[in-house]
């Protein structure tokens, strides 16, 4: 069977926050079986907790915000991919402020932190949301669908009337092999004309290129360009994974996704867990999945990255 997994030890990360451009951190902490993840706000009495979770989702214009009667955190979904690829399934990420660290704009120093302590199991089985129907929603030209599939697959395609963005589509196996190296990295990306608007607003504080490509009307700014010729869609498969935490549960199956952006992602995880005819919530007995395509050597890989120790038998992942 497939255990419940946390994290080993406590790390911190730092940056600064989006918003308010002042010195933000957050501390991953190790959580017990059947936590869930959970934002704790450590500087409120009480310590109030948010479970990660779409009946906690309370905005999606431009981010996804979770809230609840104590506090609210925006701009989840960056730090949340990570958890998705690396199925985190028990998680108290510690905030002492309203703000998470922006850090790069990317999942990457999220990642990072999580790898440099390392995964445990736990002591339980782990729930998957194993789709054996499709299911779809869509809204004018906006689209998402999920499909029966062995694992994770995302496929995405967005179209920006922009010059170096245009139309882009990428296809991908999300594991933690696939998730470092074609993902995570990948930065948040927006444009000058809405950037001045927000600040006028006195948002957006913290956005520099350092942590964001910036594009004005014709070109991109930040001076060293892309880190991926398609960094834009990348980073809105980042962006999905990240939403798709919501959904309490590791998914199973394959997501089509159509210029889907915080608000369709979060009524299509509303719409899954609505639609218990096309899936259910259930345990994976003890023969694994089939791995996604790749090497030996990507396999060994993305058990290593996962804090397991590979067996002799490679097919079989010791979770």
């Amino acid at each position: 069977m497939y255990l419940q997994r946390t994290i080993r030890q406590k790390i911190r990360v730092e940056g600064v926050g989006l918003h308010s451009g002042q010195p933000a951190a957050l501390v991953f902490c190790p959580a017990p079986v059947d936590t869930g993840i959970h934002f704790v706000r450590s500087d409120l009495p009480e310590r109030p907790s948010l479970r990660v979770h779409a009946d906690n989702v309370r905005a999606t214009s431009q981010a996804t915000t979770l809230g609840g009667a104590e506090f609210s955190v925006a701009t989840v979904e960056h730090c949340l991919s990570a958890m998705a690829a690396l199925r985190v399934d028990n998680l108290n990420i510690e905030l002492k402020g309203p703000e998470i660290p922006i850090v790069d704009g990317s999942a990457k120093p999220y990642l990072d932190a999580i790898l440099k302590v390392g995964l445990v199991e736990q002591e339980a089985p782990r729930r998957y949301w194993y789709v054996h129907s499709p299911i779809h929603l869509g809204e004018d030209q906006k689209q998402a669908s999920v499909f029966p599939y062995n694992g994770l697959r995302v496929s995405c395609t967005i179209d920006f009337p922009h010059p170096k963005i245009g139309k882009q589509t990428i296809d991908i196996d999300i594991n933690a092999t696939s998730f470092e190296r074609e993902i995570a990295s990948a930065r948040t990306f927006g444009f000058l004309k809405d950037v001045e608007a927000l600040r006028a607003r006195g948002l957006a504080l913290g956005g520099t290129l350092e942590n964001a490509v910036v594009l004005d009307q014709d070109s991109i700014m930040n001076p060293e360009g892309l880190r991926f010729s398609d960094e834009f869609v990348r980073h809105k498969v980042l962006d999905a994974l990240g939403d798709l935490t919501t959904l309490g549960a590791p998914l199973l199956g394959h997501v089509v996704l159509y210029r889907a952006g915080h608000d369709l992602m979060n009524r299509f995880v509303r719409k899954i867990m609505a639609t218990p005819e096309c899936v259910r919530l259930q345990e994976l007995g003890s023969a694994p999945p089939a791995l996604s395509d790749g090497s030996e050597e990507d396999r060994k890989r993305e058990f290593q990255l996962q804090g397991v120790v590979v067996d002799r038998d490679t097919t079989r992942p010791g979770y």
